[in-house]
């Protein structure tokens, strides 16, 4: 095992990642289940492509001496990327350099399932206290081997590549290599439905994954309960 990407050796990513310089700085809190059992997870991809990031595991970041120091240091402009009726949408030029007043953009993203996201936030009021940014994603999610469970949800990775993309339009950051996490996403997909369709691989799949396009809408029972919390054209990361 790799313990930087957590893939096997022999198929350890970490060679083919180059790192990608970047003004903001990205926080990826990840829950424990992410962190411990989510194999095909894209947080921890993204965050090894940007080295001004950092990775954080819990449930409750107030105790979190790296995560408090971030949100206090008066240098920094802190944000929590979360859907919501106050949220600056970056899409639509809600956020501006002279919103920044000179301070460093610093970006905390929740990679969790939604309710492991709800929880993060129920047990840190300092993450609630942060002003909080979206984005309306320029197409669906490329996700072929999960289904979202809410139309305009992305992974992790696809939300850092259409925040970048928003950011700089609004000449807050620069994404000089905007083809690197999607082509990294996409080589992880084409290597798990490689292994999907290998009868003699423990996973494989008898009937292959249908496309995003293919897949029947979520009941109604279903969309109803998660948008409590989510709103459908503005989406931050999900489990990824």
């Amino acid at each position: 095992m790799c313990y930087k990407c957590f893939w096997p050796q022999p198929l350890c990513w970490c060679p083919t990642l180059h790192p990608m310089e970047t003004r903001t700085r990205f926080v990826f809190l990840m829950s424990p289940k992410e962190f411990k059992q989510e194999k095909a997870g894209t947080g921890r991809l993204t965050h090894l492509c940007l080295p001004n990031s950092e990775l954080r595991m819990g449930e409750g970041f107030d105790k979190n001496e790296l995560v408090q120091a971030l949100i206090n240091d008066s240098q920094n402009y802190p944000v929590l990327l979360y859907p919501g009726r106050e949220a600056r949408n970056l899409s639509k030029g809600d956020l501006t350099l002279a919103d920044l007043g000179g301070r460093r953009l610093v970006v905390f993203l929740i990679d969790a399932t939604w309710g492991g996201a709800r929880k993060i936030l129920r047990l840190s009021p300092s993450l609630q206290r942060l002003p909080r940014i979206m984005f309306t994603p320029s197409a669906p999610s490329r996700y072929v081997i999960k289904q979202q469970p809410q139309e305009g949800c992305l992974s992790t990775l696809e939300a850092v590549h259409e925040l970048l993309t928003a950011l700089e339009r609004s000449r807050l950051d620069r994404y000089e290599n905007p083809t690197q996490l999607l082509g990294v996403f996409q080589r992880m997909q084409d290597f798990q439905l490689k292994c999907a369709a290998d009868p003699t691989r423990p996973g494989y799949r008898r009937r292959p994954y249908r496309t995003p396009e293919e897949r029947a809408a979520q009941p109604p029972h279903v969309g109803k309960r998660r948008m409590k919390f989510l709103k459908v054209e503005t989406v931050p990361s999900s489990a990824a």
